[in-house]
């Protein structure tokens, strides 16, 4: 089965991809992971790449593209995949497109996880991480046992720059003008389905895979 999934800043994504590929024994492809990994093995993409992330760039649409179409011709595709991050603009999906008709692949469903502005707000503005190992925290959902002191080394806990309110709002307006235009195209396939977000973690998670079942 071959997935993407959509959900702005918030939406619990990550944690939603990692039992998408569990339960279907798909790979979870994140291209913020792939770009990592090239970098971090010296290939020619990672070393195209590396030029624009430290410059603090935006890596361009080409490079993505190869990267993807490089990833998804890796052996463990073979049953399907879940993409995550990818596409992110419509010549990406249109890329996208032209990548899977090259292998004989298409999209069989794209997931949106959605979720309200008020609600990715209180989600984020809440979140404080720890300064020495990265464990993360909510001031509500799951706060540390110790008010600021983190539970797992004894680290400080602070809240991210963009986990500020002002700066939660430009991202998602940032996410939204982004993705839109990529909710209709994928609309119009006949291939977007929504998944209500703000609930419990595992009831959207048994939303999302018995709605994928459906598909398979």
């Amino acid at each position: 089965m071959q997935i993407v999934l959509f959900g702005p800043p918030g939406a619990g994504k990550g944690t939603q991809a990692k039992y998408i590929s569990e339960e279907f024994n798909v790979p979870h492809i994140s291209t913020g992971d792939i770009l990592r990994e090239n970098v971090r093995e010296g290939t020619a993409l990672g070393k195209k790449a590396k030029a624009y992330m430290d410059k603090g760039e935006l890596v361009p649409d080409a490079i993505l593209i190869d990267i993807v179409k490089d990833r998804l011709q890796k052996p463990d595709t073979k049953k399907g995949f879940l993409l995550d991050g990818f596409p992110r603009t419509l010549r990406q999906a249109e890329a996208l497109d032209a990548i899977l008709d090259d292998i004989n692949k298409s999209i069989d469903v794209v997931v949106n996880v959605d979720v309200g502005d008020n609600e990715i707000i209180r989600r984020l503005s809440g979140r404080r991480t720890c300064r020495s190992c990265q464990a993360t925290y909510h001031v509500r959902a799951n706060p540390p046992k110790v008010p600021g002191i983190c539970d797992q080394c004894g680290g400080e806990l602070y809240q991210r720059a963009d986990d500020t309110e002002a700066a939660i709002k430009h991202r998602i307006e940032v996410y939204k003008k982004q993705t839109q235009p990529l909710i209709e195209y994928y609309k119009k396939k006949g291939l977007l389905v929504d998944i209500d977000g703000e609930r419990e973690i595992d009831e959207v998670r048994a939303d999302i895979i018995s709605t994928l079942k459906r598909f398979q």
